[in-house]
């Protein structure tokens, strides 16, 4: 597994990491067993920087990693980055320096440490990111030693390049694969010339670039893939990159014809990724421990030819972007 630094910290974070948002239960059941089976798999396969959030079960997916860490690992083997701001205690207009403060220790205290590695704003209103006195607060947490370093998860292009502004943001999370390619244009080089790590969640496009879905796929009730893929609980572009599941499929069907000899489509969306040198992870999430070896291994393959990036451009441009719902 190869490491790359993480914007403005001195963390050397795994190519590949671990998306921890199914350990609450938003992709269908996951039980404690099936869940410490992914962690040490993960951690088995040298990936060393894992992504949760509070509200992923409640916590549920926070303290599951604090009970595996603490079993299993010396903390400093991991990096483990957290989020803030999606709470009823915050959401949509309770956002003030006590108020984050308190979430943030709820955070600490359901993962057992005393000073988090990362916070990240949660997808918090776009106002509150103009306002802009919110980093000003994680900028004071910093100096109190309750995190380590603070960056930004958003929904929209122009959302992190509000968070872009900030002069000490240490890593910007943004919806980026081969469906959803605009960031190629300003954002990415933007990250990197103010020395902001790239952190890209929904790599596989919730599952549909793993080329294992057939049409009229069905998913638990509590699997976010069947109760939001159009967007009747939060974003529509956090679901399938807000491509309707049925299209998405038929667009990766005709993807194949692209795919390199002895490739899967994993691996290619996930290596296509990578090929940016903004990024810094990718959060690869599964809900078996057997995807994680696969994942892996988008580390290790070379970088694509440059004919395929122009390809898998123009078939963006042409083909997938004007299906894409919600705002890119």
């Amino acid at each position: 597994m190869k490491l790359r630094t993480l914007g403005k910290t001195d963390f050397k974070v795994s190519e590949i990491g671990l998306g921890c948002w199914q350990l609450g239960g938003d992709f269908g059941p996951v039980s404690d067993t099936q869940a410490q089976q992914i962690l040490s798999e993960a951690y088995k396969h040298k990936i060393n920087f894992w992504d949760t959030a509070d509200v992923y079960g409640a916590g549920r997916s926070e303290s599951l990693i604090a009970q595996w860490r603490k079993e299993h690992c010396d903390a400093n083997d991991l990096v483990v980055a957290t989020k803030v701001g999606r709470t009823g205690e915050l959401f949509p207009d309770k956002y003030t320096k006590a108020t984050v403060k308190k979430s943030i220790q709820t955070n600490a205290n359901s993962l057992q440490v005393e000073c988090i590695d990362l916070v990240q704003l949660h997808c918090i209103p776009p106002e509150v990111l103009q306002d802009g006195e919110i980093f000003t607060w994680l900028k004071d947490f910093k100096q109190e030693g309750l995190i380590k370093h603070y960056g930004a998860s958003v929904e929209t292009i122009d959302e992190g390049l509000l968070c872009l502004k900030d002069s000490e943001l240490a890593s910007l999370q943004i919806i980026f694969n081969i469906f959803r390619q605009d960031a190629i244009e300003k954002l990415l080089p933007q990250a990197a010339d103010n020395n902001v790590g790239v952190i890209v969640r929904l790599p596989l496009a919730s599952g549909l670039l793993s080329g294992k879905y057939h049409k009229n796929q069905q998913f638990d009730e509590s699997d976010h893939r069947n109760y939001n893929k159009d967007g009747a609980a939060f974003s529509v572009g956090e679901t399938f990159s807000g491509i309707p599941m049925n299209n998405g499929i038929e667009l990766v069907n005709e993807l194949e014809s692209l795919l390199p000899e002895n490739m899967t489509m994993a691996q290619l969306a996930l290596r296509w990724i990578l090929d940016q040198p903004a990024v810094s992870s990718v959060i690869a999430g599964v809900s078996k421990s057997e995807q994680i070896a696969l994942n892996a291994s988008a580390s290790a393959l070379g970088s694509l030819p440059k004919d395929l990036h122009q390809d898998l451009s123009e078939f963006y441009i042409n083909k997938v972007k004007h299906q894409v719902r919600g705002n890119i």
